[in-house]
């Protein structure tokens, strides 16, 4: 829904593409902080939580690219950073049954690219700056998969 409403000819598209962004988000939160509270966190639900985070993420990193508001290497940086987790998490439940659980660092790289990619949804921020913020949140996306990679290695050790 979100690509319908974003590429939408009406001048407030953009703010209901957020807005349905802003909810997906929410809904994220809440659903995690049940999962948690109520004692429901499911082999499962690691497993899927993350991966629709990711792919909601990156449908709005090709939105964005798409309308020219970031460069279009930003869709290869992420993808690739995600496959490597991907391929990590697969590793993991082939070998340990069970993938890494999130950790501060995936949390608030989700939460900033989530600020960042808000922010270029809603406002008309020039190129050299959109570049920048999106390259900010690829740092803290890369050292998080850095992160998952040392978490990674030391249960493959054991």
């Amino acid at each position: 829904m979100f690509v319908q409403v974003y590429f939408l000819p009406d001048p407030r598209a953009h703010i209901w593409a957020a807005l349905i962004y802003g909810l997906a988000f929410l809904t994220d939160i809440l659903d995690g902080w049940i999962a948690r509270h109520f004692n429901m966190i499911t082999r499962l639900g690691r497993i899927l939580d993350p991966l629709a985070d990711k792919l909601m993420t990156l449908t709005v990193i090709i939105c964005v690219a798409l309308d020219g508001i970031i460069p279009m290497w930003v869709i290869a940086i992420f993808l690739c950073k995600e496959l490597a987790m991907l391929l990590g998490g697969a590793i993991l439940v082939r070998r340990v049954g069970d993938v890494i659980t999130a950790n501060w660092w995936g949390k608030i790289s989700t939460g900033v690219f989530f600020v960042v990619l808000a922010l270029l949804v809603l406002f008309p921020i020039p190129r050299p700056w959109s570049t920048a913020m999106i390259t900010c949140a690829l740092f803290l996306a890369l050292a998080t998969l850095i992160r998952y990679t040392l978490d990674f290695l030391k249960i493959l050790r054991k």
